[in-house]
């Protein structure tokens, strides 16, 4: 069973922590790490064309990364308000003020491959918060550059999907390498079998493991930054 919270732009604060809490009562190790680190604040992103276009930013970048593109992409607009960002905006542009942007070759034609399944019809974003889970993901996945990771961030994030567990995700993957204690990353189809007894509340966890992985590295560098000063003084 999957569950389709009745929100968008991303599972509200009061699901996502009533979620762990589940999660957490029947995970011991979530349990532990939870008391550890705490919850996370929700992850959510409003619907619609800027949206995707920010996950095309995102792919195959640290979380640092993208951000400081999306910046310059949102600056390339002149509007602070990501809403200028329309299909039609993005085919406007020459390929050289994308690329000055910071988007790669790649991720260029993407975008544009975005915006003209947009404006073509091609893409119907309206279907895309009543569609099943599965035929949202292949309906997001026939616009090039969209994989399932694409698909299934932007579904949690915009759509809610609560469920839906980005195992491809190097961020997933490392949380859940840290919580189960395991030697190495686990591979995608390993992961969602580490997390299945956590249905129907996979993309909370997958929250929660972004977080984990965020908060457990932070701390880390901080007590090798204290360990080196110890040594120096």
């Amino acid at each position: 069973m999957t569950v389709k919270v009745e929100a968008e732009g991303g599972v509200p604060r009061d699901v996502l922590h009533d979620a762990l809490d589940e999660l957490a009562a029947r995970d011991r190790q979530l349990a532990d790490a939870i008391g550890r680190v705490g919850k996370p604040e929700p992850r959510t992103q409003r619907p619609g064309f800027p949206t995707l276009l920010r996950v095309i930013v995102g792919q195959q970048l640290s979380t640092k990364a993208a951000a400081s593109i999306w910046e310059r992409v949102v600056a390339l607009s002149g509007s602070d308000d990501v809403a200028a960002l329309t299909a039609d905006w993005v085919l406007a542009q020459d390929d050289a003020a994308l690329r000055g942007a910071g988007l790669s070759r790649p991720k260029v034609r993407y975008a544009r491959a975005l915006a003209s399944d947009l404006i073509a019809g091609r893409l119907d974003l309206a279907a895309l918060g009543t569609l099943p889970e599965e035929e949202a993901i292949r309906h997001l996945t026939q616009v090039k550059g969209f994989g399932r990771w694409s698909a299934e961030v932007y579904l949690l994030f915009a759509h809610a999907r609560a469920d839906l567990f980005p195992a491809d995700d190097l961020g997933v993957q490392a949380g859940l390498q840290m919580l189960r204690g395991l030697p190495e990353r686990p591979k995608p189809k390993a992961a969602r079998a580490l997390v299945e007894h956590w249905a129907p509340w996979r993309g909370c966890g997958a929250i929660f493991l972004w977080h984990y992985y965020g908060r457990t590295t932070m701390e880390d560098r901080s007590e090798h930054r204290s360990e080196k000063r110890k040594q120096s003084a």
